[in-house]
């Protein structure tokens, strides 16, 4: 049995109880389906239910219960008809884009995005036929310019990673529409509270739900969502035969982390927010790029697009990659890790991590200098995460 309730829910309470599926036990939280497969009362009913004239689960690389409640969840969250959750973030990315492209096909992304995104568009769709161009994607000219008949897949992330640049979605999904092609939002940046790409005309959404869904470290995800349609016709066979499907208990430990998404999301944003002030204004800091601050290169397009912050910050520490590695040697409350989105607070120096397989000229082009940091701000007081930068910021100056 569902859950009865029949009204439309704001997003804090979907986040608890949309897509609910409860056993004829009653149970209060999700039930965790550890199976691999299913058993059929008939023969016939086993043939029905292949044929798709018979609702029900076949094999779990295709479907499960618990997996199924994850991701009605995030439709209902994200205003989507239908999505499949994946078993990391890059397997999210790179079945969206490979399910719907062949060889001749031309795919536009911009050029500010995750380097494993980066590789899949550059190097893998290569190998089996598929051109692709990057551009800035901060300028919709570049889009227009670069746009083909034969373009089938437009890529961006919006807030990017690590410069927090912010691309107009509803122009970019435009220039989609005139070649008849789709446009891919990675909306991790944002989350699902503060970007609704669906909502702005984007045709295709997908997420490390490894970020800020979980949130807590414990496992890896991913999920694409879109229309019944495109996901009927391009990524339905795709996954059921590539096999990228979520594990059954990392979608119950999912469910689990969207029940506190919104309050955690919010507490996150509200420091960060605190924390990009305090840093704007350091001797130490050379630039601070932060959505929620007037300052911010994009902050006209935040405005119309996006209803919140970032739990993440970038700034530039005077002094280049010693006084990064400086700065980061000094935190105590802060840890060192290429991980994001999670209660813990985490700060990354993306040219020898993240961002290290891209030449100096492309670091360059996306502004990721030897200076660069971005920070992940967690659950931890406010005041004691200033504390911690303000010490190590000294060891910089």
């Amino acid at each position: 049995m569902t859950a009865n309730i029949t009204r439309k829910l704001r997003p804090a309470t979907q986040l608890v109880h949309a897509g609910t599926l409860r056993s004829g036990f009653g149970e209060t939280s999700e039930a965790l389906f550890l199976t691999q497969g299913f058993v059929y009362p008939s023969a016939e009913a086993a043939e029905a239910r292949f044929k798709g004239e018979e609702p029900g689960f076949i094999y779990s690389r295709y479907a499960n219960p618990t997996t199924d409640m994850f991701e009605k969840r995030m439709c209902a969250l994200e205003g989507a008809e239908d999505a499949r959750a994946t078993a990391s973030g890059m397997a999210a990315v790179a079945a969206a884009i490979i399910c719907q492209v062949k060889a001749g096909d031309h795919v536009l992304a911009a050029s500010a995005m995750f380097g494993s995104c980066r590789y899949i568009i550059e190097t893998l769709l290569p190998r089996y036929g598929v051109d692709f161009t990057l551009i800035d994607g901060s300028k919709i000219e570049n889009w227009q310019n670069a746009i083909r008949p034969n373009t089938k897949v437009l890529f961006l992330e919006s807030p990017t990673n690590p410069t927090l640049e912010v691309i107009d979605i509803a122009a970019v999904a435009q220039v989609a529409n005139s070649v008849g092609a789709k446009l891919i939002v990675d909306n991790v940046f944002a989350t699902p509270l503060f970007q609704k790409p669906l909502e702005l005309g984007a045709h295709i959404v997908v997420y490390s739900t490894t970020k800020h869904i979980d949130g807590q470290g414990r496992c890896l995800g991913g999920v694409i969502l879109s229309d019944k349609q495109w996901v009927d016709e391009n990524l339905h066979e795709y996954f059921r035969h590539t096999g990228p499907g979520l594990s059954p208990f990392n979608s119950w430990v999912m469910l689990k982390g969207l029940e506190t998404l919104a309050v955690r999301v919010r507490q996150q944003t509200e420091s960060a927010a605190k924390i990009a002030d305090f840093l704007a204004d350091h001797p130490a800091i050379s630039k601070v790029i932060y959505p929620g601050r007037a300052d911010h290169p994009q902050a006209d397009i935040i405005a119309k697009q996006m209803s919140g912050g970032s739990t993440l910050i970038a700034f530039e520490v005077k002094g280049a990659k010693r006084a990064t590695f400086n700065v980061e040697n000094a935190l105590e409350v802060i840890q060192i890790s290429n991980n994001l989105g999670d209660s813990k607070s985490l700060i990354t120096h993306p040219t020898t991590t993240t961002h290290k397989n891209l030449t100096d000229e492309a670091r360059a082009e996306l502004g990721i200098s030897d200076g660069l940091l971005r920070l992940s701000v967690g659950l931890e007081d406010a005041d004691d995460l200033i504390e911690d930068l303000d010490i190590a910021l000294k060891a910089a100056l």
